[in-house]
């Protein structure tokens, strides 16, 4: 009588699991990547309403992100000011400008400290505090965005920004992973190296002149100033949410984007990109028919 045939083959428990490559379910960030870049490019290009739909929708989505964070560290915060602060900001910029937006700020904030005080909040300072913190870093900043769409050519001046925001991930990663060996700052960002940055400083500026010749037929100089200030400000953007996290000892802020991890890993190098891009264009288009709103 012979025992149980025996097998070299492991099984199925056994088998280790095999990590994709780059660290990432990589369809799943297709088809993410692609369900959020349509409907902002028509946006953008064609329907504006649907951007600051699109805008809405995400800046819901990172305030929950945030404000469930910062929860963890045993605060309460009045969500619901926040969440109507960030369908209020997008639309205030789109209908009334900078000075619409930021009136919609302030009100947001004399919200929470109103709800505040009525839920008898513990802790009260801290609470208040943390969310005009988010109420300032997501909806608030990001919707400088909204306002470049109505500068002179607006819809391609956002659709440069945002073109220098990727060439800025792009180049740097590109750069950084074939020569990177200088960290920035190791302990808040140890993959991001100084040559990384000037990958992506070197790249972007090309992008950026580029669109000057090409789209806007303005002196070279302001697309170069715009794409080192908008890789600069992209840069801090991202160190400014890894310390967050850090911080909070989170890896990724939620799982609510299938192969990307949070929305605001997503829109971290728009936060302070958008301003700074906002400004920038302003103050170097002021001469040559760029009119600044309000």
């Amino acid at each position: 009588m012979t025992g149980p045939e025996r097998t070299d083959e492991p099984s199925e428990a056994s088998k280790p699991v095999r990590t994709p490559r780059a660290g990432r379910d990589l369809p799943a960030a297709i088809i993410t990547g692609a369900a959020l870049l349509i409907p902002a490019v028509l946006g953008i290009m064609f329907f504006p309403l649907l951007l600051i739909m699109v805008a809405v929708v995400l800046l819901s989505m990172g305030v929950w992100e945030v404000a469930r964070a910062l929860e963890t560290q045993g605060l309460r915060l009045p969500k619901v000011p926040l969440f109507l602060g960030a369908a209020a900001m997008p639309l205030s910029a789109y209908f009334g400008g900078v000075e619409a937006l930021t009136l919609a700020l302030m009100v947001t904030c004399t919200a929470i400290a109103v709800t505040a005080a009525l839920l008898h909040v513990e802790d009260p300072g801290r609470s208040i505090m943390s969310s005009m913190f988010v109420a300032c870093w997501v909806p608030y900043l990001i919707s400088f965005a909204v306002l470049l769409l109505s500068q002179p050519d607006g819809q391609w001046r956002l659709a440069v920004v945002v073109l220098l925001v990727v060439s800025n991930d792009t180049f740097g990663y590109i750069v950084g992973v074939l020569f990177g060996k200088h960290p920035m700052a190791p302990k808040i960002s140890p993959k991001k190296s100084w040559e990384g940055f000037a990958g992506s400083m070197g790249g972007s500026i090309v992008v950026g002149v580029l669109a000057s010749w090409l789209i806007f037929d303005e002196p070279l100089h302001v697309g170069a100033l715009l794409a080192a200030a908008v890789v600069v400000a992209a840069t801090a953007g991202d160190f400014s949410e890894s310390m967050v996290k850090r911080e909070l000892g989170l890896k990724d802020m939620s799982q609510v984007l299938p192969g990307h991890g949070g929305v605001m890993d997503r829109l971290d190098s728009l936060v302070f990109a958008m301003p700074t891009a906002y400004f920038v264009i302003v103050a170097l288009t002021r001469d040559s028919g760029g009119v600044p709103l309000g």
